[in-house]
């Protein structure tokens, strides 16, 4: 069962290649960092902020393809943990029919957070008990 997660902080650092992000959980006190990249960071940390850009960024395209092509943004999930790396799918309804997208979580979350109202984020079970499992060892 998928659990609604929040994303509760950025943490952007100049001098490292890998920035973090933190999802806490919604409804309770799990909470857990994801590494990304930095334009991931930026874009994610931007929104956050309620910044635009003159131009579209590559996450404001995603959401505008989808939406021109008559589907819906439904959210976000992170539905494995392998080998220390995360897989998200982005979730999009067309047609009466839901599309499940390979993403990377970070891509993922960045058009969750481009979208107005914001696309849930949802951690699958599994995965929070082996992260936090992985953090206690």
């Amino acid at each position: 069962m998928p659990v609604l997660m929040e994303l509760s902080r950025i943490i952007i650092s100049e001098i490292n290649e890998n920035q973090v992000i933190y999802l806490k959980e919604t409804d309770g006190n799990r909470q857990f960092p994801i590494l990304i990249g930095i334009f991931e960071a930026t874009s994610i940390h931007r929104r956050v902020r309620g910044e635009t850009s003159p131009r579209p960024l590559t996450h404001d395209l995603i959401v505008s393809v989808i939406e021109n092509l008559g589907a819906e943004l439904q959210d976000v999930v992170i539905s494995e943990l392998r080998d220390h790396t995360y897989y998200a799918k982005l979730r999009v309804r067309h047609d009466g029919e839901l599309i499940e997208i390979d993403a990377r979580p970070s891509d993922a979350i960045a058009v969750a957070v481009t979208c107005r109202p914001t696309l849930p984020i949802y951690v699958n079970e599994e995965v929070l008990n082996d992260v936090l499992g992985e953090q206690n060892d």
